[in-house]
């Protein structure tokens, strides 16, 4: 990928094989598990889709990657401290 945007922007392949440039925005731990929000760059702020995506940092084959959360309970609470971090600034 390319430098010119810095560090912010990943791109990322899904199970079909398409490629998508993410931003990350933010990263947290939360159940012992880091956790990592990213918003889309090439999307249509029309489509309903649009909105934030949180991955999980993990280890396959002894490589870091980052993995789609399968635990609803644990995507809703680290989404609303996502929302709540980022609405807030940060600020405690």
């Amino acid at each position: 990928m390319s430098g010119e945007f810095g560090n912010n922007f990943i791109t990322v392949t899904d199970d079909d094989g398409d490629e998508f440039e993410l931003e990350h925005l933010d990263t947290v731990e939360f159940g012992g598990e880091v956790y990592m929000a990213f918003l889309p760059v090439d999307v249509d702020e029309d489509d309903e889709d649009y909105g934030l995506v949180i991955l999980k940092a993990a280890t396959q084959d002894g490589e870091e990657v980052l993995a789609v959360v399968d635990d609803d309970a644990n995507l809703e609470a680290v989404h609303a401290l996502f929302v709540e971090r980022l609405i807030d600034g940060g600020e405690e």
